[in-house]
């Protein structure tokens, strides 16, 4: 048996339950969790389930003390839980944490000392919580998503949107999310229609979605649904509840507006040559509107790029 809050699961976990794995032919994971933690609880077993879909995962929610200091019958508490929830009385458990040798002790297994030290995974999910960026190459991939900086480049046509993107990506040493309508149009040869809408903003949910995994603590986008929904209304004069909703679905932590105060570049997927300014208020009504946070980004290449740190710097 193995215990933790495993908050987040991080690679010293992933170690652990491996190590364990290998020393017993069935493994059971209790995962406990409290109401008040910063990571819901079944997202956790959720992970764990992913990173281990063969083995036995239970979720104890008993809103139990968490140190011995707290209640005079702290173990009795934990042993009563524990008993109630495992299929079967453990042989033997595996932690790294000095209270696997007391725990063992109340359910009578023996106790087996994984990596008491962290020499293998110097890590801990309070280091991970405190510092994501720094502990990142600890992070399963199915956990980064959790702690990533996600930030959306948005505005008019020929801004410098895509440039920006790419080069904060490079900056930060991460990815960016391309504009999926891009991909689309290229693709087909052709203008969208109305029709098409739909299908382009699930390509952009699904890029971004993809994308996600594979970032390194900062993920730049290239524009996003909400943006989708504003060319929606400016060139078919529509709304589609389905993208709106699945727009209200996005979190970002920052969005950088691009002001239409650079010189025009035409190229065959830009439409609106003199509609820049049009454009932009509807992208600021909109962030105003949702209450999301942004910056405007404005000005000659340097003092754009230069506004773009700085508004990132905030969020470091």
């Amino acid at each position: 048996m193995i215990l933790g809050k495993f908050l987040p699961p991080h690679a010293g976990h992933v170690y652990l339950i491996e190590f364990a794995q290998a020393c017993v032919e069935n493994l059971t994971v209790v995962l406990g969790s409290l109401k008040a933690e910063p990571i819901p609880g079944e997202l956790r077993v959720q992970w764990l389930r992913q990173l281990f879909p063969a083995l036995q995962i239970v979720h104890l929610t008993d809103e139990n003390p968490q140190y011995p200091h707290e209640h005079p019958d702290f173990w009795k508490i934990w042993q009563a839980s524990l008993e109630r929830v495992l299929p079967q009385k453990p042989e033997w458990v595996f932690a790294s944490e000095d209270y696997g040798w007391k725990l063992a002790e109340v359910l009578g297994a023996r106790y087996m000392p994984v990596d008491p030290g962290r020499e293998n995974f110097p890590v801990s999910g309070t280091a991970i919580r405190e510092q994501p960026a720094q502990n990142w190459d600890f992070l399963p991939e199915v956990v980064r998503p959790w702690f990533l900086k996600r930030i959306a480049v948005m505005g008019p046509e020929s801004t410098g949107k895509s440039t920006l993107a790419r080069q904060l990506a490079q900056h930060f040493q991460t990815l960016w999310v391309p504009e999926y309508a891009r991909t689309w149009i290229e693709a087909h040869q052709t203008r969208p229609s109305a029709a098409d809408m739909p299908q382009i903003a699930r390509g952009q949910w699904a890029t971004q979605q993809a994308m996600e995994r594979k970032a390194r603590a900062w993920l730049f986008y290239d524009t996003e649904l909400w943006v989708t929904t504003i060319w929606n209304e400016v060139l078919f004069q529509q709304q589609d509840p389905a993208i709106a909703a699945q727009a209200a679905r996005q979190r970002f932590d920052h969005y950088l507006l691009c002001a239409p105060d650079v010189p025009w570049v035409a190229d065959e997927v830009r439409y609106l040559p003199s509609g820049g300014e049009d454009f932009f208020l509807r992208c600021q009504a909109l962030l105003e509107r949702e209450k999301l946070p942004y910056t405007v980004i404005s000005g000659n290449w340097h003092e754009r790029w230069q506004k773009a740190l700085s508004a990132l710097a905030q969020l470091s």
